[in-house]
Parts: C-alpha cells; structure tokens; sequence
C-alpha cells in the first residue's frame, strides 16, 4: 500500500501540472461515472455523494483527477468506496472504458470477487495508457492474473490480501512491469520464466504463512534486474533466505519487518555487497550479531522494535557510511555512552531513539554526529531542563529535532537560537515554559514548523524591535488555559500559515479575520476557548483553502454573518458551539457543498431549523443542541443525505417525530431529547438499520413501544426516560446481541465531536468523545411501563447501566441479572416488584450503584461481601418486608420464611400460607371454646341460642319450599 501511494502522489503531481486552465470533465466521461457510482452503490450504498448530476463538471468530484488540458479523467481513486456490509460482488469492468486517458486506478478495499460475465476483464485491454492498478483487499481468485496481463502499459500491480492460491504463472505480456505485490495470499510456487525482465520491485509479505509449501524464494534468481524485494512477516529460519539470495546481485533495498530470522539468515545478508536499504523491524526473537559486519555500503537501518544485545552496536559502527539509523522502541535504558559504537558515526543524517528510556546525557552525547538533520527523542522519558551547553545546540545542520511526549521543564534555552537549519521543532506534552511570542527562534529563518502544545504558554511583552526572520506553515500553541493577553506581533507578519492552533490560550480580542486575509494558504483555524469576544467577522474577500474553523468556547455574540457561505466556500467543518449567537441559521450555509461538520450548539439561535440543511449532501455531522429553536422538524431529509450524527437536544421542538429521518439509513446517533415532542416512537424507526445511539428523553412521547425497535439490533445506547409511554417491557424488544464495544467511525473527528447526557450512578453527566463507543445502556425510567422485568435483559452481558425506575412493574427481580457482568449502575427503584433479591448479584464486581428502593421486596439483603459491602440503607429502604444489614429491621430466627412469586401465585398476598393456615385453625377454636364455655355457663344466654338456631332452620326451610319452582327453571332440580 506504501508503494501505491508513492507513485500516486508522483503521478498526481504530474497530471496536475500538465495545464493551468481546466477544461471540466467530458460528458461521455461524467456519464460514465454516474453509472460507476451506482454499480458500486447497489443495492443500498450510500458513497460518493458528490457526484451527482447536478454538478456538470465531474472533475471538481472527490477521488478524481483530470489532465487539464484535456479535461480527461486520468485517476480514479475509489477505495473503500463500497459498504463492506453488502458482501462480495462482481463488477463490470466495461464501466471502465470511457476513460481513454486513465493512468492510475484504485480499487483497494471493496470486496470484488471478479468481473461481471461477459461484461469482464477483457475488456481492460483498451486501457492502453493504464499504468497503476492497484486491486488490493478484494475477493479475486487467480483468474485475475489472465486479464490483467492484456494491459499493455501496466507498471505497477498490486493484488495483496485476494485469494490467490498455488502457482502464480507470470506471463511474458507483463514486459513493462515494474512493481508487483502479492502480499497475504497463498501462495506456494511463482512461475516467472518468460516473466517480466523489468520487475524492480516485489512484495511478497506475509506468504508462508497462509502457504502450505514454500517454493517462492529458489525462484527469486528469475529477477535479475531487481532491485527491492518486501519479505516482511514470512518464517525464513535455517538456509532458505541465503540460498534465495544468493544470485540477486542487483538487490538494493530488502524489507524482513516481522520475519522469523536466526543466525544463519542474518549471515546471508553479507552476500548483498550492493544493498543500501534494510529494515528488520519487530522481528520475532533477539537480533543476533550476524552478518552486519559485511554491510560497509549501507545506508539505511532500521531496527525499531527489537530486542538488542550489545554486540549489535559494535557492528553497526563499522558502518561508515550509514546515513540513517532507526532504534525505536528498542528498550534501551538509562544513559548511553560514546562506547557503544553507533554515536561516532559522523555521515549519520538520521537518528530515531524514540520510545526508549534514556536520560539528558544523550542530548551531550550526540555532538559527535555533526551530520545529523533529523533526531527523534519522543517518549524517551527526559526530565529536567534542556541542557543549554555543548551537545544539542552544536548540531549546526539539524533540520528535524522531536522531543515530544516527555518530562522536560523551564524556561527554552537561547542557544536553539544556533540552530540555524532548523525547519521543524516539536516539544509538545512537556513541562516547558514557552513564550508565546516564541522570541527564542526569531532567527530561526528556515523554521516552518513548530508544536509546542501542551506546554505553558505565557504572555511575553513584544519586542517592537524584533521582528522573526521565519515563516512558519504550521504552529500549534494549544495549552492548558493560560493567559496570553493580546495576538502577538510576529502572527500580523505571517503570510504562509496553513495550520494554526491556539486552542485554550486566553487572548482577548476580537475575531483575527486579518489571519485569513493576510494566509491564503491557511487550511485548519483553531480558536476553542479563546476568550474572544464581540462580533465574529469575516474576512473581506472569498478564503476558499480554509477547510477547518473552529471558534466554540469564546464569547461571540449578535448574529452569524449572512455571507458566512459566500466568504468561506471550502468550509469542510465549522464549529462555533458554546458562545453568544442568536438569530437563525444563515442561508448561505447550505450554499457549501464541501460541508461535511457542523456545530452550533450551545448558543441562542432561534426559529425552526431550516429545512435546506436536509439538501446538504456531504454533511454527515449535525450539532444544534442548546438553542431554542422550535417549531416542528424540517421536511424529510434527502435519500442522497449523508448524515450520521444529528444532535439537536435541549431545544423547544414541538409535535410528533416526524418522516425527518426516514431515509438515514446510515445513521448511528440520534438525540432529540429534553424537547416537546408528542405522539408515538414511529413504527419506521426500523429503518435505521446503523443506530448505535437513541436519545429521546424528557420529552411527552406516549403509548407503547413499537415492536419495530427491537430489530435495531446494533443498539448500544437508548434513553427513553422521562416520558409517558406504557405497556410492558417485551423481550423481543431488548437486543440480546453483544453490545459492540467501538465502531471504527470513517474519520476520528467524528468521534472526538460527538457528545450525548445521559443518567447513570444516580447522576446526570455529559459524555463526550471516544468513550461514548465504549458506553452501552438502557433508561427507561419515569414512565409507566407496567408487567415484569423480562429475563432477557440479563443476556446484555456488555450493558454498564440499567435503569427501570419511577415505573410500575411488578414480580422478582430476574435472576438471570448476574450476567450482568460490565454492569456499572442499576436502578430498579420505585415500582412494585416482589420477592427475593437474587443472592448471586454479589457475583457483579463492577457494580457500583444498586438501588432497589421503594417496592415490595422480601427475604434478606444480599451478603455484605465485595461492592455490596459499600451499599447502605437508603438503597433498600421501603421495602416492608425486607430485613438484614444494612437495613435496622434484623431476620430474626423465629422469622417465617421470605414468601416467593410462587407462594403467592394464588392469593397475591405477601403472608406465607403455611402461617395463615395454622393462625386460621387456632382462631377458630377458640372462638368455639369461648361459645360453648359462655353458654354452659349462663342458661339463659344458652335457651336464647337454641331458640335461634331453631327459628333458623324453619326459616331455611320454608324459603326452599317456596322457591322451588323458580330454581327448577333454572336447572337446579
């Protein structure tokens, strides 16, 4: 994949070179595309929104590149296009052929088993100018090799991770081919006798793995002319790799990443006397000493990775003319002296020791290496201060100096200001004291580049006298939220700025608009919490490059700028949440095709959110929560919309939930909570087959729940709290699927923007970013759900909150709950359960709130091991007939028995009957003793009983007499 973006980028330079006035695309080729898409697209493909028919030149589309003089497609950039979920599937090649002029074609990572019947690749042989295919991370078998052979330009090939197996013949049609990867296949023999004579790269990663015999390597002596070969990840213990190697007398560069090598292999390397490139990273085992002594001509050695014994550094200091040494991650420890071979080398240009443990006496040590341009010394875990003498600042020709991610602390020492080379410095996630007007590098004229984030930044007064000598490209100041007065002067005479980022530095001020008047090459403005303030201006004229706007936190106020669309065309993100706006949502936003972000939440934006927002194609990021906009929902969002997110809790939103959201198909959060919202949860929620996240809390939502919820079966998070709705809580309605752990969403800005509130430990908190993918509950709390808790819910073994509170449900607590494993929070408070509390609930370590309060439970509390030793009174509370610590009512032993569910099946009480049967037998016989005592005692109670007794009997028998005939009617004869 390395090798393809290399040569893609060279190609794409080339073509974008070839002319300066772009004629747009042809109509023939534009067709074309449109059926591409929907072949790539069927049945239910939602990619590449920005080719529609309403754009007439395809050209501007994304993944496309156009000769500019010709206005002919000639790259076609289509990875990963097609929705892995749809399956394998066959492509028709044909769809190809308009593009007479395509030089590079990209198909990486779609599923393609092969071409349509009929319709297939032969077809490919008219690309006659087709020099890249890259088909890697597909589904095609060996019957690719005989269609791509009839490409008659083909340069470079690329078929990694397919499904070739066996023997791969490789035909003398391939004569112009020069690169050819076949990584992770398996493959057990390569043919190449009439093969291609030109071949000067091969990548063949990854093989004896998947190959049941190995026969690959005799046969590399067919390529005489080549001068790279990739063997990363393979098994070449013993003599296989020296007998394979002898004869490529020609080999410059060889890649052995993650290889099984011993002693033998290694010696085989000396054999090489033209190798200048080799890299041995993460190979399994300790790197022995080998044969590194014999490579006097290399150049370039990468060790990363590795367990080194102390030999290896003796051999490396007989390589003089190594120019660039990489030891990342190496587990080197504590100092590291002159004595250890590699610090004299006085050609090296290049030095990574990142990721190991080293002390400040390597920035001493170092002055040896006068050659040096680049040093990497991140996450080497120095502390202390920078040492301002001899070593580090003698490095005359450093150009890259990276000692991020460590411990260092005060002030920057003046003597960086020697460096005169340097282009690129980060010291970022340190400790260091670093002026914002970075006077120390003002005479840095070459410096383009500079992260001091995560530092201290403070306020230096100016020096009016002083202007810097640089001018940077990329700077990033963001820090932990010091005070930094005003901009500082050097930023007014910057005039090359594509990335800057001032994110939590308290400078006040107004909006720079004069930064993107005065960059126009500037991509990405970063301004969170900035203090600013007043109205947010926009630059005079049209800033087409700026892509990335963030201006949240600050203290914006009045409203958003009507022509905000017309002055920042190539907006891909706009975040301006948290400030002061108020008004409604410009028009012209919708006018940004390339919108792809949008943020304004938090602010005082009024009205009905317009329905143009729906027509937007590229927008999949939709934040306008915490407004007060109200109304009902726009019409229904266009089938071509993209969206994915779409926030706008926390408004006053009216009526039903409407058809919006009928066509996002491709959605995962949708939060209208803490709305008006009336009506029913829609039966078509079903329709949103990608729903990882369900927001619809402190709304009026009433009835029951639709049976079509419980095919959501991706489901991670669903808060249905604080509503009215009813009926029972169905199985079927909870997914007993495991709950996903994190979605690899298509870009981490998604993720880090996204941001829910939800009720769990018993209090409401805001989630924000990539812990939301980790976050998986269930709220149903405050309605009035009614029945039993079903005992399904105890299959979401991933579920960290439950909360069925403030309803009425009634029965046991399932005992299927201690499978509740992750649980964190349940809350099962305020309804009318009964029985006993399932003693195997002790077996949840990771609760950490239980609450069971206010029902009719029995028996006695769980045992005070573990978590539920933390759980006291006020979780039990209100619960008659229960008993045990931490409760003060104690089960004594002469207590009757907890009744069960079962017990009370026929009566629904909470007595035991074994009790009520012994207690009814006792009353009864005593009160006939006391009868009969009273009137063997006195006679003339007794004369009045008997009497009684007989005026009763005639009575009973005289109304059966006279009622006879009715009851006869009756059936009573």
């Amino acid at each position: 994949m390395g090798l393809f973006l290399q040569v893609l980028t060279v190609l794409v330079i080339t073509v974008s070179l070839q002319g300066w006035l772009p004629l747009g695309c042809l109509e023939e080729e534009r067709i074309a595309l449109l059926h591409l898409k929907d072949s790539l697209n069927y049945p239910n493909g939602t990619s590449l929104p920005s080719w529609r028919i309403a754009h007439a030149n395809c050209c501007d589309w994304e993944r496309i590149v156009c000769n500019s003089s010709t206005g002919r497609v000639t790259l076609l950039d289509l990875l990963g296009v097609r929705n892995e979920e749809l399956g394998d599937w066959y492509l028709n090649a044909s769809l190809f052929l308009p593009f007479q002029q395509l030089n590079a074609l990209s198909l990486y990572g779609n599923r393609i088993a092969g071409w349509v019947e009929n319709k297939g690749g032969y077809e490919l042989q008219k690309l006659s100018n087709l020099e890249i295919l890259d088909l890697e991370y597909n589904s095609f078998n060996n019957s690719i090799l005989s269609f791509v052979e009839r490409l008659p330009s083909l340069k470079s090939l690329y078929l990694d991770y397919n499904r070739l197996e066996g023997l791969i013949d490789l035909k003398e049609s391939l004569s112009s081919l020069e690169t050819l990867s076949l990584d992770g296949n398996n493959i057990s023999k390569l043919v190449a006798s009439r093969g291609p004579s030109n071949l000067r790269t091969l990548s063949l990663y990854n093989i004896t793995t998947y190959g049941s015999s190995f026969q690959l390597l005799q046969l590399l002596g067919a390529f005489q002319n080549l001068t790279t070969l990739y063997l990363g990840s393979n098994d070449f213990r013993g003599r296989i790799l020296g007998d394979a190697l002898q004869n490529l007398s020609s080999l410059k560069e060889l890649y052995l990443d993650g290889c099984s090598l011993d002693e033998h292999s290694l010696q085989s390397l000396g054999a090489l006397p033209s190798l200048k490139n080799l890299s041995l990273q993460e190979l399994n085992g300790t790197v022995p000493y080998g044969g590194f002594l014999y490579l006097k001509n290399l150049k370039y050695l990468d060790l990363s990775y590795n367990t080194l014994n102390n030999s290896i550094f003796q051999a490396i200091e007989t390589m003089t003319s190594l120019k660039t040494l990489k030891l990342k991650g190496c587990g080197l420890n504590g100092q590291i002296s002159s004595t250890q071979g590699f610090l004299n080398l006085k050609n090296l240009e290049y030095l990574d020791l990142s990721d190991n443990t080293l002390d400040n006496n390597i920035l001493q040590s170092i002055r040896a290496m006068t050659s040096l341009k680049t040093l990497g010394l991140q996450s080497c875990r120095l502390n202390g201060r920078i040492p301002t003498t001899q070593g580090l600042c003698d490095l005359n020709h450093l150009q890259e100096l990276y000692m991020s991610d460590n411990d260092l602390s005060g002030f920057l020492p003046l003597c960086l200001a020697n460096l005169t080379s340097l282009q690129r410095l980060s010291l970022s996630s340190n400790h260091l004291k670093i002026p914002m007007s970075l006077s120390p590098f003002h005479n840095l004229s070459k410096l383009k580049y500079f992260d001091g984030s995560g530092n201290e930044i403070f306020a230096e007064e100016d020096d009016r006298n002083m202007s810097s000598k640089f001018q940077l490209e990329y700077l990033y100041l963001s820090s932990r939220g010091q005070g930094a007065g005003a901009f500082p002067r050097f930023l007014y005479h910057q005039f090359s700025l594509r990335y800057l980022d001032l994110t939590n530095i308290q400078i006040k001020g107004e909006f720079p608009s004069w930064l993107i008047e005065n960059n126009t090459y500037l991509q990405e403005l970063h301004l969170e919490n900035c203090s600013l303030s007043g109205p947010f201006l926009l630059p005079k004229n049209s800033h087409v490059n700026l892509s990335f706007l963030s201006i949240s936190m600050n203290h914006f106020r009045g409203q958003i700028r009507s022509e905000i669309g017309a002055h920042l065309p190539g907006l891909e993100v706009l975040f301006m949440s948290d400030n002061g706006f108020n008004g409604s949502i410009p028009f012209s936003l919708g006018n940004i095709s390339s919108l792809q972000w949008l943020d304004l939440s938090n602010n005082i934006l009024q009205g009905q959110i317009p329905g143009w927002i729906g027509n937007m194609s590229s927008l999949e990021f939709l934040d306008l929560s915490g407004n007060n906009f109200s109304g009902r929902f726009p019409p229904r969002f266009s089938t071509s919309s993209n969206l994915r997110y779409v926030y706008l809790s926390r408004n006053k939103l009216q009526g039903p939930i409407t058809m919006t959201f009928y066509d996002l198909a491709e959605i995962f959060a949708l939060d209208l909570s803490h709305n008006n919202l009336t009506g029913t949860i829609p039966e078509w929620i079903d329709r949103l087959s990608n729903l990882r996240f369900l927001l619809l809390s402190y709304n009026n939502l009433e009835g029951e729940i639709p049976i079509q919820l419980s095919r959501l079966d991706r489901l991670t998070l669903i808060d249905l709290s604080h509503n009215h709705l009813s009926g029972n809580i169905l199985y079927w309605m909870i997914s007993t699927h495991s709950f996903p752990q994190l979605y690899n969403s298509r870009d981490s800005l998604s993720s880090s923007q996204q941001s829910f509130e939800f009720t769990t430990k018993n209090v409401s908190l805001s989630y924000r970013g990539s812990i939301i993918w980790y976050f998986t509950g269930i709220d149903f709390s405050c309605n009035n759900f009614t029945g039993e808790i079903p005992p399904e819910i105890g299959n979401l073994s991933m579920i960290k909150v439950l909360n069925l509170s403030h309803n009425n449900l009634t029965g046991p607590i399932p005992p299927t709950f201690w499978n509740l494993k992750e649980i964190e929070s349940l809350d099962l408070s305020y309804n009318k359960l009964d029985g006993e509390i399932p003693p195997r609930l002790t077996e949840l370590f990771s609760l950490e709130v239980f609450i069971v309060a206010h029902n009719n439970l029995s028996g006695k509390t769980p045992a005070r091991v573990a978590q539920f030793a933390t759980f006291d009174e006020s979780c039990y509370k209100d619960n008659p007939f229960l008993c045990g610590e931490p409760l003060s009512k104690i089960c004594g032993v002469a207590m009757p028995p907890s009744p069960t569910s079962t017990n009370n099946e026929d009566n629904g009480g909470f007595m035991d009957m074994k009790v009520f049967y012994v207690t009814f037998w006792v009353a009864y016989i005593m009160v006939l003793l006391v009868i009969g005592a009273v009137l063997y005692i006195n006679p003339y109670w007794r004369r009045g009983w008997f009497y009684f007794i007989e005026v009763s009997i005639n009575n009973c028998y005289y109304f059966l007499v006279d009622n006879f005939p009715i009851l006869s009617k009756f059936g009573f004869s």
